[in-house]
């Protein structure tokens, strides 16, 4: 089951950056209905199954969960603009670079980092080097895309690493529930205020829309949050970076993007650092709340 879980969650996670490239919506509106669509599916069974779980969540427990849709907002809203300015397959795979962030905050914290992780690290930064490279041969614009990807990057990195120690009291259900519904009020203000379109798009915009919702939010995101319950992180991490070569396909096919030869050299270089981190670092697994 898990092994199923896994493969629909990458589908879900890869679908999401060619989703959001095609879809004719500002980049802060896209971010904001993924998150509150995802909020109204949630919601309810939040409600109906985790109703005493949310009348009895304590302050830390909700200051951490609120921090944690701060950050996902953060994620989004950084790295969806990426995703109108530069490829596909480079704004996926600098945004994977949140591994990477992940040992550097573990690392702030006082927890050690092994030898061969800091090589990993060396060998995803010469990746980054090279895409950046070969995208600012093409235009400024898609070097800005760059660096907002690997913004959004750190985003998630601090999204993660909250989200790993507030799932280890909170169940699956609630956390989510909470994270995307402050995510999306957060989101909300910032289109308000700088004057983005919410509303009045074509029907296929709609859509796609609801296909990035129920794709990535709820068959990507949700899913790899309830399998940090019954997975090590390592293991969950390590699936997560078959998305930089399934959007980079998908890209590929569905809207043409085929990059240059020299971001596909600096796309392996990415993953084959990523994998060294992923694999070398100490698993910190411990049981939580499954649902």
């Amino acid at each position: 089951m898990n092994l199923l879980l896994s493969v629909v969650g990458v589908i879900g996670v890869s679908a999401s950056g060619p989703l959001m490239a095609w879809i004719a919506a500002p980049a802060l509106a896209i971010a904001f209905w993924r998150n509150a669509l995802g909020t109204a599916v949630m919601l309810p069974p939040a409600l109906t199954t985790r109703r005493a779980e949310l009348r009895a969540i304590d302050r830390r427990a909700l200051v951490g969960t609120v921090f944690a849709g701060l950050m996902l907002a953060g994620h989004f809203a950084t790295w969806v603009s990426s995703l109108k300015l530069t490829s596909v397959a480079s704004a996926t795979a600098l945004q994977a670079l949140q591994v990477a962030f992940v040992v550097l905050i573990d690392r702030l914290r006082g927890h050690p980092v092994p030898k061969a992780v800091l090589v990993g690290l060396l060998v995803s930064s010469s990746g980054v080097l090279v895409v950046s490279g070969v995208d600012l041969t093409l235009s400024t614009r898609a070097l800005a895309g760059d660096l907002l990807a690997v913004a959004g990057g750190v985003f998630a990195a601090a999204y993660v690493v909250t989200g790993g120690t507030m799932r280890q009291s909170l169940s699956t259900t609630a956390y989510t529930t909470l994270c995307y519904c402050t995510c999306a009020i957060v989101m909300l203000v910032v289109c308000l205020i700088g004057g983005q379109s919410l509303a009045g798009y074509e029907s296929v915009t709609w859509l796609g829309l609801v296909a990035v919702t129920v794709s990535s939010q709820l068959l990507g995101h949700s899913i790899f949050n309830h399998l940090l319950a019954v997975l090590s992180p390592t293991v969950v991490s390590l699936v997560l970076l078959l998305e930089v070569p399934g959007a980079a396909l998908l890209a590929s096919v569905f809207l043409g993007q085929a990059p240059p030869i020299g971001v596909y050299a600096g796309l392996v270089l990415v993953l084959a650092g990523l994998v060294i981190v992923v694999l070398r670092q100490p698993s910190q697994h411990a049981e939580a709340p499954v649902d």
